[in-house]
């Protein structure tokens, strides 16, 4: 098992922690991880673009000019491709962009994820983390203490104090350990979690 340093809020090393193997020191599966982060972006598109192709565009119902004699190329509608105003080519149509990813799957790429973190030494353990107001200031010096400016929190529980104190910080996100996902831990260079939070992780996904 990882031995990992705890931290207090201020940056402080108090003691360690042996992380559970079968969640952050499992074989990195580089494609899963691919797989769930193509996933994850996919899932999250609208699909809603939409152009017209020539036959949806209104007008252009005659012949502009007769077949011959005119001295120009043949044309059938002023509402063709090649028109100015006329319908586009292969025009884009509303779709759904999301496909499914199993169940085994998604995890084995979420564990991979997290021990990568943990081999990069990129996985920081916090004693515990709260606050008394809502104060940006506050979770500002506390990455400050732990040297880090683009970070996931990740908490046992569902904090106010720490998400909204945490919300208005550039490159930073915070997340509860029961709705992480793959994308967010590799989106940022580096995890912060709370014991509770790692002791939940560890019951959930080992």
């Amino acid at each position: 098992m990882a031995n990992v340093a705890v931290y207090n809020m201020d940056g402080k090393e108090i003691d360690t922690i042996e992380l559970n193997d079968a969640v952050f020191g499992v074989k990195i599966n580089e494609h899963l991880v691919h797989m769930a982060v193509v996933q994850h972006l996919a899932n999250k598109r609208q699909g809603t673009q939409k152009a017209k192709t020539r036959s949806e565009v209104s007008g252009g119902g005659r012949k502009p000019w007769r077949q011959k004699g005119t001295g120009h190329a043949r044309q059938g509608s002023t509402r063709a491709p090649q028109w100015t105003g006329g319908g586009m080519v292969f025009a884009p149509v509303p779709r759904d962009y999301s496909f499914k990813l199993n169940k085994k799957e998604k995890r084995a790429a979420l564990k991979s994820a997290l021990s990568s973190r943990v081999k990069e030494n990129k996985f920081i353990v916090l004693d515990e983390l709260s606050f008394d107001e809502i104060k940006t200031k506050k979770m500002a010096q506390v990455l400050t203490n732990l040297n880090v400016n683009k970070a996931l929190v990740i908490i046992g529980e569902n904090d106010r104090n720490v998400v909204l104190s945490a919300r208005n910080i550039p490159n930073v996100a915070t997340a509860v350990s029961d709705c992480i996902n793959t994308y967010d831990i590799m989106k940022y260079s580096t995890v912060i979690a709370t014991k509770d939070a790692v002791s939940r992780i560890e019951e959930v996904y080992a």
